[in-house]
């Protein structure tokens, strides 16, 4: 499934949502320009877990402290793909969660569910030396977020049933359990082969856990007062 549109109206323009997708797609665009050069760039500026479990920082090549990398990770993307899904969801979910903050708690909230996710990443492959990149662990807190916000708003999804697609509208309480009961199904078989790089499910499960319990004490009390949703 993917969604393409929901059917909650924001009361602000989301200027943080704007900007931070406008560095995110900076940035993928300087990978461009760095051509072969790229790999370094994600290695320094990914997240490698053993460079945090290690308290001496043995493999580390000194080029960033390994905890400003929980940060400069979620920046960072491994392809075009990779890019522009993460974005997508950015757009349609974070609009209506920073709406509901405000920008400035927005940021920290966005910040903080990243840097748990990223945390929950570490927890389940300490040793890890394969980076992790991409916008998604912060981006799930935000699906965490929403999901509480929002359960009964109407997601314009894209559904692809063998070879075919059709779009329909599906209620945001479906689309994000689904999304979240298919990253834990694929994290728990993950187990079995962690080290081997792929998707980092655990990153998504923290994050959206992260998004779940904290959505409270960063949401502004009066937002929902006169919210019409379309």
């Amino acid at each position: 499934m993917i969604p393409l549109k929901d059917s909650v109206p924001t009361k602000a323009f989301p200027v943080v949502t704007v900007i931070i997708i406008g560095i995110n797609v900076l940035v993928f665009g300087y990978e461009i320009y760095l051509g072969k050069g790229n790999e370094n760039f994600i290695s320094t500026y990914g997240l490698v877990p053993s460079n945090l479990t290690n308290p001496f920082y043995a493999e580390f090549d000194g080029n960033l402290n390994p905890f400003l990398s929980i940060f400069s990770s979620m920046f960072v993307h491994a392809g075009y793909l990779h890019l522009i899904g993460n974005m997508l969801y950015m757009w349609i979910f974070g609009n209506n969660v920073e709406d509901s903050m405000g920008p400035l708690r927005f940021i920290l909230f966005y910040l903080l569910t990243g840097a748990l996710a990223a945390l929950s990443h570490v927890a389940t492959e300490p040793a890890g030396k394969i980076p992790m990149v991409g916008a998604s662990g912060a981006i799930s807190g935000i699906l965490g977020a929403y999901l509480l916000l929002f359960p009964r708003a109407k997601v314009l999804t894209l559904i692809f049933i063998g070879l075919f697609a059709r779009l329909a509208t599906i209620p945001a309480v479906w689309v994000l359990l689904f999304w979240i009961i298919l990253n834990v199904i694929n994290g728990t078989v993950s187990l079995g082969s962690r080290g081997s790089g792929g998707v980092a499910w655990f990153a998504h499960i923290g994050g959206f856990g992260a998004g779940l319990l904290l959505i409270k004490l960063f949401r502004r009390p009066d937002y929902m007062r006169g919210l019409r949703m379309r």
